[in-house]
């Protein structure tokens, strides 16, 4: 079987749904296998330490698992035009993959919410591949073969998926949204599969 680690930081709920979806998209592929996983959050006054397991929700990512990944998804709200602080934290400690190269040549691919349609949906999306290029990652986008991409009135790139949760965060996602993320993540599979075979 070829993992598929969906990693993910979510505050209301909203890029949890997504990874949902697209974890989805990736059990419709056979030969691959889902693994979702999120991060803690981080402390903007000072250095604080979290459980090792959440009180509720999916498990937190270990390097380990990172490491032992096939393929990667990262998904994060949009904040300021780029990733949240505690997805970037956890990035920030894969110097030990950079340096063994244990990534290179493998698929990844990105998600993201926002509060509104022009949130910076994109600049949050580029600006996550960017450590996963200097990781050696090849980035994976989503194909206007998914036709929601072409019509959609909510979210969707083709950088990767998108959701507009709206100024409360309490939007559910689309039609058109579930639909990318989960031909997003059935794509993104199909990759990691072939290149496995």
């Amino acid at each position: 079987m070829a993992d598929l680690l969906i990693l993910y930081y979510s505050r209301y709920g909203a890029t949890k749904q997504m990874a949902e979806q697209i974890s989805r998209g990736v059990e419709m592929v056979a030969g691959a296998n889902a693994i979702i996983r999120t991060v803690p959050p981080v402390s903007t006054t000072c250095e604080a330490t979290e459980d090792t397991i959440p009180k509720e929700g999916h498990p937190y990512v270990t390097v380990d698992e990172v490491r032992a990944a096939d393929g990667l998804i990262l998904g994060s709200p949009t904040r300021f035009g780029n990733m949240a602080a505690p997805l970037k934290y956890f990035i920030d400690s894969l110097s030990s993959l950079w340096l063994s190269g244990a990534l290179v040549g493998k698929p990844a691919g990105v998600f993201t919410s926002t509060s509104s349609m022009h949130g910076g949906q994109e600049t949050t999306l580029i600006s996550m591949m960017l450590p996963l290029i200097h990781l050696g990652m090849m980035i994976v986008g989503a194909p206007y073969s998914i036709p929601e991409l072409a019509s959609t009135m909510s979210g969707g790139t083709p950088y990767g998926p998108s959701h507009t949760a709206g100024v409360e965060s309490k939007n559910p996602l689309s039609d058109d949204e579930i639909k990318i993320a989960q031909g997003f993540g059935k794509h993104v599979a199909e990759i990691v599969v072939k290149l496995q075979n």
